[in-house]
């Protein structure tokens, strides 16, 4: 960003108040973010000046600075957890040692291109929270539920004590605006669990966030088959791709690494974003259950080979299991018909190794598209008796690639659709269901019995 830092103040506050949230049409528990209808801040060094239109909110104390921003909710039954979040503007001096405390206001009527120090409102609510030291060009977040306790409009102040106050980006920014991250307070219904995600996800344009959107209104767990921010995996890119799009599903997803994580050495930045919900560091092999099934995160990045480490890990893994189910997930498809990238077939021991331990699924990314495969052996032919059905699902967010010549066993193929793929985990069986991004209209559907 090139925006000129704007001059300090004394006494620094962000007031914001609540973005609309759209109602929900699903009956489960949903996460929806929302930029603010508003945003503003005053300083008085310029007790007339309004600075509606800026790209950047200040807090400081000498000389003071003040922001205010605006959300209204509306659609919801019920709030479990609502947090705000801002991110620092890429700029030198918009650090800071304090990142501001946050204070709820009863003035929800305050217009953005009306304020002005002169004119300010109170900042007259209880404390929701403080942010201690942070650093230019990086995401922070405030727990705000117990002021979000519903549908209405609210706002929230923000002071600092700091002489070298902090500079976030305003809603005029784009994709580093301020967010307000609602999650639905509705009870969950009966049933069995949910598994969904796509490879291929974040970058410059606007695909992750379309998809993101998607997972707004699907419950469940989150898993990714590589490629997670382009185009190197970088902790930047991370921070500035992901993290304001699919990185609000952050807790409940289980990642696995694509060949795009792995530009910047060591995949640093993919294992420093993750965590531990990456897997042993380096490693990034894996695995949990869900419900009735069994669930391995690959990767398709490291040696693979007959005897390799992560090779007789799976193999070991698998036969400790007791799951009646289980599915395996991970970058690079050793069954696709995409022009791109030819099938792995050097992931062909970890494939043998599930067909060897009856698995059921298996889930690539890698070429930019929506391919579903019939159930098949490690050397890709038809098995309907022990195969395993395959999907390809890397139509996340990066842009489209094209098919070559189709594969054999090759049943339901798409390219220029951007989603979702959602499994729904039976207990010996499960759904798929391709959603796509708001305005497509492709989709596919099926069943298949666990073996």
């Amino acid at each position: 960003m090139s925006r000129r830092r704007a001059p300090l103040a004394v006494l620094s506050t962000i007031i914001v108040t609540a973005a609309t949230l759209t109602a929900s049409t699903s009956a489960h528990a949903a996460t929806a973010t929302f930029t603010p209808t508003a945003d503003t801040y005053v300083d008085n060094g310029s007790t007339g000046t309004n600075y509606g239109t800026s790209g950047q909110l200040g807090i400081d104390n000498s000389p003071v600075k003040r922001t205010f921003l605006k959300f209204t909710v509306s659609g919801v039954s019920g709030v479990s957890n609502a947090k705000l979040r801002l991110h620092t503007d890429d700029v030198s001096g918009s650090e800071s040692p304090n990142g501001g405390t946050f204070r709820a206001m009863s003035n929800v009527s305050w217009t953005e291109t009306a304020v002005t120090w002169n004119n300010q409102p109170a900042i007259d609510g209880a404390t929701l929270g403080s942010l201690g030291s942070v650093v230019r060009n990086a995401w922070y977040e405030v727990d705000v539920t117990s002021l979000v306790t519903g549908n209405g409009t609210y706002s929230i102040g923000i002071t600092s004590s700091s002489t070298d106050g902090a500079d976030y980006d305003s809603r005029e920014s784009g994709s580093t605006a301020p967010q307000l991250v609602v999650t639905d307070g509705t009870t969950p219904p009966p049933g069995d669990p949910v598994w969904v995600g796509a490879g291929d996800i974040a970058d410059s344009g606007s695909g992750d966030t379309a998809t993101a959107a998607l997972l707004d209104n699907i419950q469940g767990t989150v898993w990714t088959t590589g490629d997670n921010v382009y185009p190197d995996g970088t902790a930047s890119q991370f921070s500035t791709y992901y993290e304001p799009t699919w990185g609000r599903h952050k807790a409940r997803t289980k990642p696995s690494p694509g060949n795009h994580d792995y530009n910047t050495s060591g995949a640093t930045g993919y294992y420093n974003y993750f965590g531990a919900q990456a897997g042993p560091s380096g490693l990034g092999y894996y695995s949990y259950d869900v419900g009735n099934w069994h669930i391995v995160s690959l990767n398709s990045n490291i040696t693979m080979s007959a005897g390799s480490a992560q090779e007789q890990w799976l193999r070991q893994d698998l036969a400790a299991s007791t799951k009646p189910c289980t599915a395996a997930y991970w970058h690079h498809p050793l069954f696709t018909s995409g022009a791109n990238h030819a099938p792995s077939a050097a992931t062909r021991p970890l494939f043998q190794a599930l067909y060897d331990n009856n698995a059921d699924l298996v889930v690539f990314g890698h070429n930019h598209q929506y391919e579903r495969f019939a159930p098949q052996n490690p050397g890709g032919s038809l098995d309907n008796s022990r195969g395993i059905r395959t999907f390809v699902a890397g139509m996340g967010g990066a842009g489209a690639y094209g098919f070559g010549t189709i594969r054999p066993n090759s049943e339901a193929r798409n390219t220029g659709t951007r989603g979702v793929l959602k499994f729904t985990l039976h207990s010996n069986s499960f759904d798929w269901q391709f959603v796509p991004e708001a305005g497509k209209t492709y989709t596919d559907s099926g069943t298949t019995n666990c073996h």
